[in-house]
């Protein structure tokens, strides 16, 4: 999962108004900026697994637990990591925060200015 060090990659929810804020102030930061909505692209468990291992994150952290289908299907659920990457890799829009990559470098958005730490 390696992308070029100039770029900044930006996985995001393109109905959350903060998310479309993290890829809005992206842009005003730099003009090297690729952004995929959770529906553009689907990714593989096995990209899921290098952002997690890029991230040093337990997989379930990644899900916004207010989210009412979050409540209905998984609350309470006690998955492996690989369940929980099948679980992110079919419903990325339960993220609770835009993802953003360059080169080696990947964070999880919580705020706007957080892309500022690539």
């Amino acid at each position: 999962m390696k992308t070029n060090p100039r770029e900044i990659l930006i996985y995001y929810n393109p109905s959350s108004s903060s998310d479309r804020k993290t890829v809005a102030y992206a842009r005003s930061v730099s003009t090297h900026i690729r952004s995929y909505s959770y529906g553009e692209s689907r990714r593989s468990s096995t990209y899921w697994q290098g952002m997690l291992n890029k991230l040093q994150i337990d997989p379930k952290k990644l899900f916004n637990k207010a989210l009412p289908e979050y409540q209905e299907k998984l609350r309470g659920k006690d998955l492996n990591d690989e369940g929980w990457i099948k679980v992110l890799q079919h419903n990325p829009h339960l993220l609770r925060a835009p993802i953003a990559i360059r080169g080696n470098r990947v964070i999880l958005c919580e705020s706007p200015t957080d892309i500022l730490r690539l």
